[in-house]
């Protein structure tokens, strides 16, 4: 990668742009409440650390109103802003250590530790660029949109708004020619007038402001901008102050209404100074209109506090109210809830669909709380409700109960009746937390409980579910160092023939060789390793892995062996598991028929349409299909119509009952049956006994695995019991999977 250039480059008109820059005289002075508002609103809207208006002077960068920075000026030749003032558009910088221009920079390599920086040029009228505003993070951003180009632009035509008042308040304390000079081509109106308060200067900018030419407005009185209404009281303070009074409003900023030539009544923002010509007092206004400037400090307020869809106040309002609330100690019950069925509004009519929803869905919430509570998005379809002075639990489940019943009632949008659900987590202070943070991460606790609970109801925050979310997390920490250490290995299950007890297989079962904990089965890890990142690789490692010992036990004397391997939902989810499957038979030289993959009733239904196309089309190379567990959760009849199915596995829950129940005997006999009207081989889990092995076998099951014939073991044991030789095929290939 290139070295950084230390010098900045080349900026054209160099004398003439610091020149430009003294005008304001900025350079070692306190920056004015303005201009600090301007950035911490900037770090607000944009979630920097860091944010601040930068001036270049000749040798150096002066950060003249800042948050999130110590240091007050740098080294000019290793400013960002150098470089961004050389250009008329935005410099966005969204990885510092990756661009040549900057990777080596000292401000990267060492403290502040700049990863992303966006800074726009501030330019004067004249075109000269004399700082920038600029947005600083130690973290990199993977992009920086349109809107939020649209956003820092607006941001910097307010500075710069404030920045020519500043500029015109300094000319007029130099001297009055200087002051008429600049007034001439500022954008701003400038006003002058006598002891009598006749106007005796008005510039272009005034002519278009108000309407009234310099020859119209000359000599008029400066009640001429003002409404008819707010006429009188301007004169008298004027004919006091040239009678020797002290003036009022000379040397501060004013928000005034003022008056059109058609009439029109606008708000303005004035500046007035007195000077005295010839032994009397004479005044100058800087006049300018608001009217945008107000507009667009309440679109940005708005964007920085309210939610744009909603307008329901944003995560940080929210954070910052419940911080509040909780340093006063005063009882306080959190409400986080999601909607449920959200998703499928935006997939059947659109997301304009969708967010028309979500604004309803906004005023139904408001509707339930009080008028000292609150209630806020914080993105996508999750919402916060805070109770104030709420810290009973029976209170606030009938708070839930009535938002779950307000959601649930249906709403027409666009000719169509919506019905959505919510489910709703509860945490209350200071019982559940003594941080905003902390109640917050309990009510999520207890919101992700509800929907594990079957959805569209409340749960209230316990103990145990921060242990059982600390267990995840250190579960899913610890899988990282698993897959890089290759700590996983298989067990495998013997499948056999009832009707002679002949090895005809096996089931391929992930075990992790935790080095503290020792051999873990699947129940400890399974669910963590399938919602990480981790899922698909290492699936795919267990399908590699497993078809390859397969191959050693056919060649060891066991011609007709077949593997068992339980696909899981991230493999579907890739797009390609047809093609990976393909790939791993063809590099591990096993025949498709010796391969059966197991799916069970929750990745069939999550993944209905492309998991059917994936299996015909696998069925097609004459791999097996066995559906998993069949009978013990909602599958219907319809889906052996679908799927391109060789076997059902009827499930251990059934083989165990048969003994004691009719009913699962009932259940274990319509599964056979099934089988032979779909001519579909079936195979009993979990035999242990051989009361449970001679049913079977008498009802007419063809296989079976269980503690009967073996236990899940290493590869190794697994030859020695079946006489397969000591081969084994664990390979140390996860690691470059993952």
């Amino acid at each position: 990668m290139a070295s950084i250039v230390r010098s900045e480059p080349l900026i054209a008109g160099e004398t003439a742009r610091i020149a430009a820059l003294a005008e304001y005289d900025l350079i070692d002075t306190e920056a004015a409440p303005a201009f600090s508002q301007i950035v911490s609103l900037a770090a607000r809207l944009f979630q920097v650390p860091t944010a601040f208006i930068s001036l270049l002077d000749r040798d150096r960068q002066v950060f003249h109103a800042k948050v999130g920075l110590d240091v007050c000026e740098t080294n000019r030749d290793v400013a960002f802003c150098s470089h961004a003032i050389a250009q008329f558009e935005a410099l966005i910088v969204l990885d510092a250590t990756i661009d040549a221009r900057f990777c080596n920079n000292p401000l990267v390599t060492g403290a502040p530790f700049i990863r992303f920086y966006a800074g726009i040029p501030l330019r004067t009228p004249s075109g000269h660029a004399i700082g920038t505003l600029c947005l600083v993070d130690t973290k990199p951003k993977e992009y920086f949109s349109a809107i939020d180009l649209q956003t820092l632009d607006e941001l910097a035509k307010l500075a710069l708004d404030r920045l020519e008042l500043r500029r015109l308040e300094v000319a007029d304390r130099s001297s009055q020619s200087r002051f008429r000079h600049i007034a001439a081509t500022s954008p701003d109106g400038i006003i002058c007038a006598d002891a009598q308060g006749f106007i005796t200067f008005w510039n272009g900018s005034a002519e278009a402001l108000f309407g009234h030419s310099a020859a119209e407005a000359a000599g008029q009185p400066v009640d001429l901008i003002v409404p008819e209404r707010l006429r009188g009281g301007h004169g008298c303070g004027l004919h006091r102050i040239a009678a020797g009074g002290k003036p009022r409003l000379v040397g501060t900023t004013v928000e005034l209404s003022a008056r059109h030539r058609d009439g029109t009544e606008f708000p303005i923002e004035l500046s007035l100074s007195m000077w005295k010509e010839g032994g009397t007092a004479a005044f100058g206004a800087i006049v300018r209109d608001i009217r945008k400037r107000r507009a667009d400090e309440e679109r940005l307020f708005r964007m920085a506090h309210l939610d744009p869809l909603t307008e329901l106040p944003n995560r940080k309002v929210l954070h910052r109210r419940l911080t509040e609330i909780m340093a006063v100690a005063s009882p306080v019950t959190v409400l986080m809830l999601d909607l449920d069925g959200f998703k499928e509004v935006n997939d059947s009519y659109g997301h304009a669909v969708g967010d028309a929803a979500l604004r309803a869905i906004a005023r139904r919430l408001l509707a339930c709380i009080g008028p000292s509570d609150t209630a806020a998005r914080l993105g996508g379809d999750e919402f916060v409700l805070l109770l104030h002075d709420l810290g009973d639990p029976l209170r606030a489940a009938e708070v839930a109960e009535t938002v779950i019943a307000a959601i649930a009632e249906p709403f027409e949008q666009e000719g169509q009746v919506l019905r959505l659900g919510s489910s709703i987590g509860i945490a209350l202070a200071p019982a559940h937390g003594e941080g905003a943070d902390e109640l917050l991460s309990c009510a999520d606790l207890a919101l992700y409980q509800a929907k594990s609970d079957g959805k569209h109801c409340h749960r209230l925050f316990v103990p145990v579910l921060r242990q059982e979310a600390c267990r995840v997390r250190t579960c899913r920490d610890e899988l990282g160092r698993a897959v890089e250490r290759g700590e996983f290995m298989l067990f495998y299950q013997p499948q056999v023939r009832l009707s002679d007890g002949v090895l005809v297989g096996a089931e391929a079962l992930i075990r992790w060789r935790h080095p503290k904990r020792g051999i873990l089965a699947p129940i400890a890890f399974l669910s963590v390793l399938d919602a990480s990142r981790y899922a698909a690789p290492v699936a795919d490692w267990v399908l590699k892995t497993a078809c390859a010992q397969a191959v050693r036990w056919r060649a060891a004397g066991a011609s007709d062996f077949r593997i068992g391997v339980n696909l899981c939902g991230a493999q579907v989810q890739r797009g390609d598991l047809a093609e990976t499957v393909a790939a791993i038979l063809r590099d591990t030289g096993l025949p498709a028929a010796a391969l059966e993959l197991e799916i069970t009733e929750t990745i069939a239904l999550h993944h209905d349409g492309e998991l059917v196309a994936a299996l015909h089309e696998l069925r097609g190379y004459g791999v097996g299909i066995a559906f998993d567990d069949y009978g013990t959760g909602y599958a219907s009849l319809s889906m052996l119509k679908r799927f391109p199915l060789t076997r059902l596995k009827i499930d251990r829950s059934f083989v165990t009952g048969m003994l004691a129940s009719d009913e699962d005997v009932t259940i274990v006999q319509a599964i056979l049956q099934l089988g032979c009207g779909f001519k579909l081989a079936v195979i009993a889990e979990g035999i242990e006994t051989e009361e449970e092995h001679a049913l079977l076998r008498n009802e007419g099951c063809q296989e079976g695995q269980g503690y009967l014939f073996g236990k899940p073991m290493p590869a190794d044991a697994f030859a020695t019991r079946f006489g397969l030789g000591l081969a084994s095929a664990e390979m140390k290939g996860l690691t470059a999977a993952g």
